[in-house]
């Protein structure tokens, strides 16, 4: 973080401060909600959650070397602290004043499907030219995206925050307390649409990043998918310039002769206003095009010549847990565990991705299977999308569907049973377990197994079960 004193601090959140030996003591370290991550010059904020307090950590904390704690409440035992009212409003906050004084380029991106695989493309391409700061995961809300912004140091070249939306308004917040320069919006889907009501909603809340970037005079960058039209009209909500990216022919940054390679990971020849550049990813699956032109193009933007783009995202590499996480086991098994989350645009794409890994090995006696659960916050659009979802498998010839979960697994068997004679092909089993149970008695070598559900449904679990390999399997 800034170097910033606990008066100063104390007066950018409107705190009141208790027990601080010495005012001017400087705070050099980050900021952390989690008293184990704590270290020297650092600041403990704590956070009364609905299991854990974390003023019960106060102390812990300042033994860790925090120089103090950010609190709702006055601690015992002499611990240096700065009481608020509200921890999150006092981080946001923070979080304002510190990119205020960063002489860094703020680069915010947000979508329905996409944004932490793209966010870490940003990132590793921004990097090649200077220090860079970006989201850890999916730390995307009113939480995470302080925090990350409160990890930038004078240092600091490139800030990249991934912005999430739970409702109209959310992100509008959000560029208030880290206002970006570049912006990025990669799609519209169906993410979440139980919540928003409709595509459009989505859309509003989306286009709010465009809405509060600079003008094109003040260096403003609005960064738009133009093969999305929901996106590519967000052009007319903004007074920044306007950079396209996509398969269109019109776009500024787009990829011609796109084609997957025998394990799955897309090439395509990358074109820019100033050159051109082959590029064979290292990430799985077709999806990931769009997300590196859009990385493409903020790097782009920012000076980075066209073959060094193509050079990076060759070899830019996944960052993140549980997206399309690849693991080969000794055994001839290989689990794709892309279990962080799951909406129907992303879980179609994580189906065309395992058919195209799993080629080779269907074509040498291999089986691919799907081992799918919920996708949540779909509201009435949720018995069609599982629908859509299990037909699909069958029309991909996925060789085996497991729809682990309650009623909305149920749906996606249900709707690859009615597009085939998918009979014996699918399964609908409880829970994680029971999956489990069936993977380690069918698998055999050559297999290739899709883990992919809505974090709530925790799938994670059967993806790093079948990675241990716990058990033999059949045929090995």
């Amino acid at each position: 973080m800034i170097d910033l004193s606990l008066a100063e601090i104390t007066a950018i959140v409107g705190g009141q401060p208790y027990d601080l030996p010495d005012p001017e003591q400087r705070v050099t370290g980050p900021v952390e909600i989690d008293s184990r991550n704590v270290r020297p010059g650092g600041l403990f904020a704590a956070f009364a959650g609905e299991h854990v307090d974390g003023h019960d950590f106060a102390e812990r904390a300042v033994a860790a070397g925090a120089v103090a704690v950010l609190a709702t409440r006055r601690i015992g035992g002499a611990v240096p602290s700065i009481v608020v009212d509200d921890v999150v409003a006092a981080l946001g906050a923070l979080a304002r004043a510190v990119a205020q004084r960063l002489g860094a380029t703020l680069v915010a991106l947000t979508g329905s499907v996409g944004k932490t695989s793209t966010k870490d493309l940003i990132a590793q391409l921004l990097e090649r030219i200077g220090p860079t700061v970006w989201t850890p995961g999916s730390f995307n809300n009113e939480i995470g995206m302080p925090l990350t912004a409160l990890r930038a140091d004078a240092a600091t070249r490139h800030l990249v925050l991934e912005m999430g939306a739970r409702s109209i308004g959310h992100i509008r917040y959000l560029t208030e307390l880290t206002p970006p320069r570049v912006g990025v919006v990669l799609n519209v889907g169906t993410a979440h649409i139980g919540e928003f009501g409709g595509r459009e909603q989505i859309a509003k809340a989306k286009g709010e990043l465009v809405e509060a970037l600079p003008t094109e005079a003040e260096g403003g960058i609005a960064v738009l998918n133009a093969d999305d039209p929901l996106v590519r009209a967000m052009s007319g909500r903004t007074k920044a310039r306007t950079v396209l990216f996509g398969e269109a022919r019109d776009a500024d940054v787009r990829a011609e002769g796109i084609h997957l390679t025998e394990d799955g990971r897309p090439a395509f020849t990358l074109h820019t206003p100033t050159g051109c550049g082959a590029v064979t990813m290292r990430l799985y699956g077709e999806h990931h095009v769009s997300n590196a032109l859009a990385a493409a193009a903020v790097a782009h933007e920012l000076g980075m010549p066209a073959d060094e783009i193509a050079s990076a995202l060759s070899e830019a590499g996944r960052l993140s847990r549980w997206r399309m996480e690849v693991t080969e086991r000794a055994d001839g098994v290989t689990i794709v565990n892309d279990a962080y989350n799951a909406n129907p645009e992303s879980m179609r794409a994580a189906l065309r991705a395992l058919v195209a890994m799993g080629g080779a090995a269907t074509a040498a006696g291999g089986r691919t299977w799907a081992g799918l659960g919920q996708m949540a916050e779909l509201g009435e659009e949720s018995l069609a999308e599982h629908d859509a979802v299990g037909r699909l498998a069958v029309r991909l010839n996925v060789s085996k569907l497991v729809a682990v979960g309650g009623r909305e697994a149920a749906w996606l068997r249900m709707g690859a049973y009615n597009e085939g004679s998918w009979g014996e092909e699918s399964v609908h089993v409880s829970d994680a377990q029971a999956a489990i149970d069936l993977l380690r008695r069918e698998l055999r070598p050559g297999d290739v197994v899709l883990v992919k559900a809505s974090r709530s449904v925790g799938l994670e679990r059967l993806a790093e079960a079948l990675t241990t390999g716990e058990g033999e399997v059949a045929g090995s």
